[in-house]
């Protein structure tokens, strides 16, 4: 639908609404602080308004924003490195937590816009409070910013989230006659449902400002067919798929390279370290490579543990607890007597439940099992995927229409995955051909069992799966782009 079904007034008197009933039940300097960041809001909005002008949109420029950590958003980050590629100058809106990929950092066309992470009042009035002022703190800072930073051909926005940037993208791409595109990646309602219940009241607020506000776009991308078909049918959005595909840094690693990497990791975590001694001063060891100095010969080590992989936001929609329960009965296996090497189980990210997790493998007691939880920089990412030899994934999306891109960048390294099974994920997994479906802890453990019974054994399923990945051919990121993406850019701007 065009940016004009919405009209500024509706709008902004939406974000006034939202101040004013926040106003209910806080002291007497609260209701003075939202409604002055309300009156904020309108003076930027009427400031925008007596600025426009026609020919604002410069074509040539074209915005990428998330509300959240630029770092952490590997999909806006690959958008805007496709946009430069193609002579566009990017101004990147979100927040600098994380280090970005160093394509980004070193790209002179792409400009990082900051903008900071708004908490809300904590400890201060009911807890609804707390989200009615971090929504007015928000748009006031998002409103400021893109009006600051000027026109642009068009507004790339990521949802979720989008509450308040999806109303506050569309009012300041009507002000400047910039063209607002909005690429979905989940439902930011179910997101919020997780931790509320579907019937908690801000929950369907959510739901109604994602609808109503989500067809205020001029066009949208998503991540799956399945959520195509659902904003078309519930929301009477068109979308446009676009799946993640993985951009070329994402292959196997060289074995002197992982070798680099294991080096590095066994200095600040003991599971990469060797439990040997090496046989003299020119070997360096890891527990799973061999580095003859002298001869320069590098090579994987006999015997040694798997090294198995996940990667999580740590967050409600993965249940970690299926994966250390299968390691429990894997463990089992072993000391039942199965012959099956052991495993460092390397989970990387960051996230609200890591610690929690941290707790709940250190209660545990494991002899052929270690565990190893790292944050990788954007650069070792994935050279640590292509060295594992199976992944892990624990995605349950929210909405069940979304897919984890962790296992889209481990095909792109030719890892088999076994993946926990939710509503669309057959778009991606192919059970028993590219990876395995697991439903619960004990389908987890008995497909370990299987996987690694003859490892490493070029004739065993694992090597099967990591054969059909190589003959694959998958697309990557940027044939993808050109094909989805590009087309939509230059039909707009004609």
């Amino acid at each position: 639908m065009a940016a004009g079904g919405l009209s500024a007034p509706l709008v902004l008197g939406c974000l006034l609404a939202v101040a004013v009933a926040g106003c209910f039940g806080a002291s007497a300097v609260g209701r003075c602080g939202l409604l002055a960041s309300a009156g904020a809001v309108a003076l930027g909005v009427l400031a925008g308004l007596r600025r426009r002008r026609r020919g604002a949109r410069q074509a040539g420029r074209v915005c990428v924003m998330v509300l959240g950590d630029v770092g952490r958003s590997p999909r806006m980050q690959y958008h805007a490195v496709s946009l430069s590629k193609h002579g566009h100058r990017v101004s990147f809106v979100g927040v600098c937590g994380t280090k970005p990929h160093q394509d980004v950092l070193g790209d002179e066309k792409i400009q990082i816009i900051p903008i900071s992470e708004v908490k809300g009042l904590q400890g201060f009035g009911p807890k609804i409070l707390g989200y009615f002022t971090k929504v007015v703190v928000q748009s006031v800072q998002l409103l400021w910013v893109l009006l600051k930073i000027g026109a642009h051909s068009h507004v790339l926005m990521q949802n979720p989230p989008g509450l308040p940037s999806i109303a506050i993208t569309w009012l300041v791409c009507s002000l400047q006659g910039s063209k607002f595109i909005i690429d979905w990646h989940n439902y930011g309602y179910t997101i919020m449902a997780l931790s509320h219940g579907q019937s908690h009241p801000v929950v369907h607020v959510a739901r109604w400002y994602e609808k109503v506000f989500g067809r205020s776009s001029h066009s949208n991308l998503c991540v799956t067919n399945a959520m195509k078909e659902d904003l078309q049918r519930n929301w009477k959005i068109k979308a446009t798929t676009l799946y993640d595909r993985p951009p070329s840094l994402f292959k196997e690693t060289p074995v002197q390279f992982q070798h680099d990497l294991f080096m590095r990791m066994a200095k600040l975590y003991l599971p990469f370290q060797s439990s040997m001694e090496p046989t003299g001063d020119h070997v360096e060891l890891t527990a799973f490579t061999e580095h003859n100095t002298t001869s320069g010969v590098v090579q994987s080590l006999p015997g040694r543990p798997v090294l198995l992989l996940s990667s999580t936001s740590w967050t409600e929609d993965e249940d970690f607890s299926i994966l250390l329960k299968a390691l429990e009965d894997y463990e089992g296996f072993l000391n039942a007597g199965e012959n099956l090497p052991s495993l460092v189980c390397v989970i990387t990210g960051k996230g609200p439940q890591k610690e929690y997790y941290k707790k709940l493998i250190n209660s545990r007691c494991f002899k052929h099992v270690k565990f190893c939880t790292p944050w990788l920089e954007a650069e070792d990412y994935p050279v640590m995927l292509g060295s594992a030899d199976l992944g892990v994934c624990l995605h349950k999306s929210s909405s069940g229409l979304d897919l984890p891109m962790k296992v889209v960048d481990m095909f792109g390294c030719c890892l088999p995955v076994c993946a926990v099974h939710f509503q669309c994920l057959h778009e991606l997994v192919k059970h028993e051909e590219n990876g395995l479906i697991f439903h619960d802890s004990k389908d987890l453990a008995e497909q370990l069992k299987m996987l690694l019974c003859d490892f490493p054994s070029p004739q065993g399923k694992l090597a099967h799966l990591r054969r059909n990945l190589r003959a694959s051919e998958q697309q990557r990121w940027d044939e993808n782009w050109d094909q989805t993406v590009l087309p939509l850019l230059t039909d707009q701007c004609s």
